[in-house]
């Protein structure tokens, strides 16, 4: 009899519980196994204990992050907020989910404990965005230079998930302080939103300041990444501190991302101009068109987990205009499905682009990142939850949990591939774990998963 979860109600309230390819993966999974029981053997077996204790940097505090394709740790162990705070929200939600597992509370708080003394700046305020392994800013690291608003917003995110599981007013002080730094210092009072990118001091950097340092003009725009991760730190904050100006910012944000960063056809636009006019090479050449993919192009895993983000906020905020929003995020979905799934063996396409010559769209990359998988699995599911009656949200989930299964999930090492092996066959020999690569997107992916099919019945 498999175990039964405990079920918190920290997100939505409406969760109710082919082709092969040149390298395909031999599933542990056994055809008996119910959705459940298989999702449980991946969160449990295949990433939780497969990332801790290994992670856990016992010497210096917060986590390693540099580990080969089979799990052998590397030379070089930066620490990035992202990275760090991610570990820490993971760890909260597990601690919170498997409570009689007590290593998952005790790695939380070692975790907090690193962002406590380590991450933040204890002279400007706000976190570090790199580093060294023993916890010194990295001088070399241009970030370090400067703020990035889209590491303090993962801090938030998961100060406020350590809260709810220790109940450590503490913690809640230091989610408190995190957010008001960002407000603070990032937010725009003219055209709303925030700003990605400040000084050291917090000050919004312009085209003026350090142009012969930064490697890229998007250090100077607006963005979507940063606004969705916001969204998502509010969220979660506001959950456990219901704030008059906290609830004021995260209404804003939600308005941000639904009606206006959210394209007409059901895309997010990327990147920003002081006052939210989309970054657009659409009318350029195809040579500058291509030059500027980086900054303007359909991101599909992108769309699918911000559709579930809008969800998620409008629950938080008492389903504030949750019809609207459903309405919406349905859309987003239903382009991704439509736009970005591969029709042959499933998988989430990495970017496409509008051409402006016949209005279609086309795929520029065709990778399938494992990050965008774990997104598309968790709303794909969800809308099946909410419209059983259109069998697309169900199939296309059966297809894609299918596709992570074979060519997403390592059985031999454990872990997930960087990219799907049907198309990057390479991926195979790719670290497992970096800077960019921790167990977030998959863990709330599962987490969520797990919750869900319990409700909905689907475990024996």
């Amino acid at each position: 009899m498999l175990r039964q979860v405990s079920v918190i109600i920290l997100t939505l309230p409406f969760f109710f519980a082919c082709q092969s390819g040149p390298e395909q993966e031999k599933s542990q999974y056994s055809d008996t196994l119910s959705l459940h029981e298989e999702v449980y053997t991946e969160l449990v077996d295949n990433l939780l204990i497969v990332w801790y204790p290994r992670t856990i940097d016992s010497i210096y505090g917060g986590f390693l992050t540099n580990f080969s394709h089979d799990w052998q740790r590397m030379e070089s162990q930066e620490k990035m907020i992202v990275t760090q705070a991610r570990h820490l929200w993971t760890l909260s939600k597990a601690a919170q989910m498997f409570p009689e597992e007590g290593m998952y509370a005790e790695a939380a708080t070692h975790a907090y404990n690193f962002l406590r003394d380590k991450m933040w700046d204890q002279q400007d305020g706000g976190f570090y965005w790199l580093l060294d392994r023993e916890g010194n800013p990295l001088a070399s690291n241009i970030d370090n230079k400067l703020k990035r608003v889209y590491g303090n917003a993962f801090g938030v995110y998961a100060l406020a998930a350590y809260y709810a599981m220790s109940g450590e007013e503490e913690a809640l002080e230091f989610a408190q302080k995190a957010f008001r730094w960002i407000d603070e210092h990032a937010h725009d009072p003219k055209n709303s939103g925030y700003f990605s990118t400040l000084t050291k001091d917090g000050v919004v950097i312009d085209s003026s300041m350090f142009q012969q340092d930064l490697p890229s003009p998007t250090y100077f725009y607006k963005d979507q990444n940063t606004s969705i991760h916001l969204l998502e730190a509010f969220t979660e904050l506001y959950h456990v501190w219901p704030d008059e100006l906290l609830e004021e910012r995260l209404r804003e944000m939600f308005h941000l991302i639904r009606d206006r960063m959210v394209s007409e056809q059901g895309y997010l636009r990327l990147y920003f101009y002081d006052n939210w006019q989309p970054i657009s090479y659409k009318d350029s050449t195809a040579a500058v068109r291509e030059a500027n993919y980086a900054v303007d192009h359909v991101s599909f895993g992108h769309d699918i987990e911000t559709a579930y983000l809008l969800l998620e906020a409008s629950e938080a905020l008492e389903e504030y205009e949750y019809q609207t929003t459903l309405n919406r995020a349905r859309q987003m979905v239903d382009h991704t499905i439509a736009n970005g799934i591969d029709t042959v063996r499933s998988g989430i396409l990495e970017r496409g682009y509008y051409l402006p010559e016949n209005e279609q769209l086309s795929i520029v990359d065709d990778r399938k990142n494992w990050w965008s998988q774990a997104e598309g699995l968790n709303s794909l599911y969800l809308f099946s939850t909410f419209y059983p009656e259109d069998s697309t949200y169900q199939k296309e989930f059966d297809r894609l949990w299918k596709y992570t299964k074979t060519y997403i999930i390592d059985h031999e090492n454990g872990g997930w591939y960087s990219n799907g092996l049907d198309t990057h066959s390479s991926s195979k020999q790719d670290r497992k774990a970096h800077i960019w690569k921790g167990n977030y997107h998959n863990a709330r992916t599962l987490f969520n998963l797990l919750r869900m099919t319990e409700r909905r019945g689907e475990h024996s």
